[in-house]
Formats: structure tokens, sequence, C-alpha cells
């Protein structure tokens, strides 16, 4: 007998999989999607995965053979988190609150991934900031049987560049699957909004799908307030558009949320604003579609333009698309720095593995592995869950990051434009202005913020706790604060990581 013990996600190809699998399709989506995880199981095993599609993370026991099967999905949309007990139990499940009150488990700070996040800004590699515990990588499937731990790779991207087609072919190609995603990414039952900023790919999803509403986050400082754009698109395509606008007290107040809900420390300042939108989008539906993957899988973002120029330097250096803090300042505010731990090291067989492909290629592979499972895809998991919302991210899928692995990168970047075959393809539904609009990410005035004594009174309590003292030297990291403070702008995102680290250990270590 198969039992499904743990199971978060949405498999995209379910009615393909209900005919192979003799399962009936009228079952409610949560029924059928079991059924389809029990027989695949039966039918494939550990090769299972590779007729799946979708957002998924499993638990199985197999009581015939009295073994635990867990899985995790290609890119790690939807995380799985494991713990071997001191009397060899392994602990499970899809939340790390499922672990943490379990019997069996200690509670425990992991020092050394602090090191890490003041690095990345989030936790890189299959180690948390709870000690012992560890994250079920991408790509991986785990056994657990007679008190043995077996964790193997199924999947990782590989990059083999087709020289045959032209920048028109891998437009029409982007944009056929495209639309074969958003006729798989929900059932006809299913209402969903969608979520949009001033960029293409939100823009290009709600173009492609039925959704009618559309919801935007903006600000009242002009400066950083896409929402603007984001009506206009609206507009364009006739659906539409609801802007949530957040202001600095909402903001600061929902960081305590955010991070107890996270489960980890984020120091992504985006993750605030989009936590909130997503409460208040959930007031309107449960289901949601929003736009990741593009970017790292057909090279969306200005930095990847330097690709060539970095070469192969890029070993030495690239861990992602994020390195606020070098070693040599870690070691100045941290009270216990290990040498050994490296952000680096996270990334090091990455670059094994990608040896002899071209310099973009090795960056969105890092960022494919490291950046969106620790950081984007994260964020969108934990506040959707916590909002009670659903969200699905139709361009997040195997069958379009085969198309952008084969895709040759002078297709994806050029001098003037990245993204270049996406937006092409965006191109065929949306006006050029929107297809071809300059990447401006999600921005947040944090770092205006920051600076107001009217908003970060936390942070300066936060810098001089006893726990702060605990981790940093307290001058070290005021001093960080205060340049800040003084015109250094570019230290706010330092001061954030700092404090995000200080919030989420309040939230799991102080308070609880």
């Amino acid at each position: 007998m198969i039992e499904l013990k743990a199971y978060r996600g949405h498999i995209r190809n379910h009615k393909d999989l209900c005919n192979i699998l003799d399962i009936d399709p009228s079952l409610p989506r949560e029924k059928c999607e079991e059924q389809i995880l029990i027989k695949a199981y039966e039918k494939w095993n550990k090769k299972m995965a590779d007729h799946l599609h979708g957002m998924f993370a499993f638990a199985i026991w197999d009581t015939e053979e009295e073994k635990l099967f867990c899985l995790r999905d290609h890119f790690g949309t939807k995380p799985f988190y494991y713990y071997v007990t001191e009397d060899n139990q392994l602990l499970y499940g899809t939340m790390m609150r499922d672990i943490i009150g379990q019997e069996g488990f200690v509670k425990e700070i992991n020092k050394d991934m602090l090191q890490i996040y003041m690095t990345l800004t989030y936790c890189g590699g299959e180690d948390t900031f709870f000690k012992g515990m560890k994250k079920l990588m991408p790509g991986s499937w785990l056994e657990w049987k007679n008190g043995n731990l077996t964790i193997e790779r199924y999947w990782r991207p590989v990059f083999e560049p087709d020289e045959s087609k032209t920048l028109e072919e891998w437009a029409d190609t982007i944009h056929e699957t495209v639309a074969l995603m958003m006729s798989e990414v929900k059932t006809d039952s299913e209402t969903a909004e969608s979520f949009l900023s001033g960029g293409v790919d939100s823009s290009y999803v709600l173009a492609m799908s039925d959704a009618k509403v559309s919801r935007s986050c903006g600000y009242d400082d002009e400066r950083f307030d896409e929402s603007g754009l984001a009506k206009q698109t609206a507009d364009i395509l006739g659906r539409e558009n609801y802007k949530c606008t957040v202001t600095p007290e909402q903001y600061f107040e929902a960081v305590p949320y955010v991070m107890y809900n996270m489960e980890q420390p984020l120091g992504d300042a985006s993750a605030v604003a989009f936590a909130i939108a997503c409460r208040e989008t959930a007031k309107h539906t449960t289901l949601c579609y929003s736009g990741e993957g593009a970017d790292e899988f057909f090279g969306g973002y200005n930095m990847y333009r330097n690709a060539e120029r970095y070469g192969e330097n890029l070993k030495t250096f690239y861990v992602g698309n994020t390195n606020i803090m070098k070693e040599e300042e870690k070691q100045k505010i941290l009270k216990s720095y290990n040498p050994d731990v490296l952000p680096i090291n996270i990334v090091k067989d990455i670059y094994k593995e990608n040896e002899g492909l071209d310099p973009l290629s090795k960056m969105s592979d890092v960022d494919i592995r490291v950046w969106l499972e620790g950081d984007i895809y994260l964020n969108v998991d934990k506040m959707s869950t916590a909002a009670g919302l659903e969200i699905r991210m139709p361009l997040t899928d195997k069958r379009i990051f085969e198309i952008a692995s084969h895709m040759p990168s002078r297709f994806k970047v050029n001098e003037e434009q990245n993204k270049v075959a996406f937006r092409t393809a965006a191109s065929k539904v949306l006006p050029e202005e929107i297809a071809f609009r300059k990447k401006l990410g999600f921005i947040v005035p944090i770092r205006i913020w920051l600076a107001d004594e009217k908003y970060n009174s936390d942070v300066v309590s936060k810098f001089n706790s006893d726990y702060a003292a605990e981790f940093f030297n307290i001058d070290e990291i005021n001093a960080i604060f205060d340049d800040y403070k003084n015109g250094n702008s570019d230290n706010w995102r330092k001061v954030w990581t700092i404090y995000t680290f200080l919030v989420w250990y309040e939230e799991y270590f102080v308070k609880r």
C-alpha cells in the first residue's frame, strides 16, 4: 500500500496523467493529484518526476517496502525539509514548523549560516538556520529505509545551445509554449487573478491568461511606484486593475509577520511589500498568477549583459544575484567567524558541472539553482501560504526552461537589451513599448525609510539588543547604520540584512 504523507503543490499536466494512470478526472483537484502521485510512484517509482510538470514537494510511505520516498520539483518552487534526530529518526515536512514541533527536534541556531546570509541575504544551499535541519534541494529525491538516508539528484539544468533557429523562430516557440502553460495552469472551474507590475513578465502572463482582474503594489513616492505603468498595461488589455498602496507604517509593522512565516530570515526588501500584497489579494481571490522564472531562464537581469566581461573570473566571485558583504567586513562585524564557511563553496560544484559553457549560461545556472530556490520561490511560497492565497507561476516550467537551455545567449542579451527573444515573443500580444520596456525590478523605498527616525526605532533597538551582541560586534554594525544615515545609501542593504536576521531570531529564539 502507498500512502501520501505530505504534499503541497499543483500538478500542471494532471489531465494527461489522469488518462495515462486511469484516474477519474472528475475528482476534486486535491483528490485527483493525490491519486496521481500514488499511481505515478507505483508505475514509475523514482523516475516519476520525469512525468510531472508543475510545483510540488511530497512524501510517500511505501508500506510493503517500509520506506519513505520524498521528492521536490525540478526548480524548488515548493520547499521540503528533513532532520535526523539523535536516536536516528527522520522528521520531515513541507514547512519547518512541521518539524520544529515534533518530538526529537532540538532547536539550535546554526551560526555558520549567518556568514552565508550576510553575503547572499538568504539561505543558500542545503543548510538552514536551524542546526541539523536541511532542505531537500531542487531536482532531488530522498529515501529513508531501515534508518538509512539516501539522497539523489534526478535533474539539473543543462545548457546545449542550438544554432539552427532564428530569433523569430525562438520567439514563436516561446509563445506557443506559454500558450500551452496557460491552458494547463488552472481548470475551467477555477477563477484566477494576476499580479501585475510594470515589467514584461507579469504583463505577458496577464495578456495570455483569462484573468479579468490584475493586482498591483505601489507607493506614494512616484520614484518607486510602478503601479501607473501596470494600470496602463491593464487598460490596454481590457482588464481591471487594483492598486495596493504600501505605507512605511504598514511595511515596518509587517516585518515580524514576514520573518515568522518565512521560517528563515530573508533580506530581500521586496518580500515585505509582496506579503502585504498577498494579504490584500487574498481578500478577493484564492488563486493568483505571478511571472517568476523568466529572468533567470532568458537573461532578464541587467548584470547578465556583463557576462562576457566576467568570463572565467565568474567562478571566483559569482555566487548568485546578490553579493552584499565581503569576507573582510564579515570578520569585523561577526563575533564568531569560520574561515571555512564561504558562499563560493555553495556554487563550486555548479561551476565544475558547467565547465565549458559561455559566461551567461554559467550565471543563469547559478541563479536557477541557488537564487531562485533560496529567495524568489521561498518568498512566493511562504507569503502566499501565510495569506491563504495560492500562487501559480506559468513561466516556471521545465518545458519553458528547455527552450531557454537550447537558445544561444545572443538571443537572450545584447548590448542594448536583455531577454531579447522572450520580449519578442511577448510583443505578439503586447505593444512594443511594454514588451521592450526597461526592467525596473520590484523596488521598495526602504533605502529612504530606513534613515527616517519615524520608522527606524525598531532597527535601532534590535541593533543594540542583548541578542544582537551574541552574534555581532555592536559598535561595528552601528557604524554601518550610522554611515548609511549619514549619506552612504549603498549600506541600506547591509542594515536591512542584519535587521531581518535579528527580527527572525527574536521570533524563533527569544519570544518562543
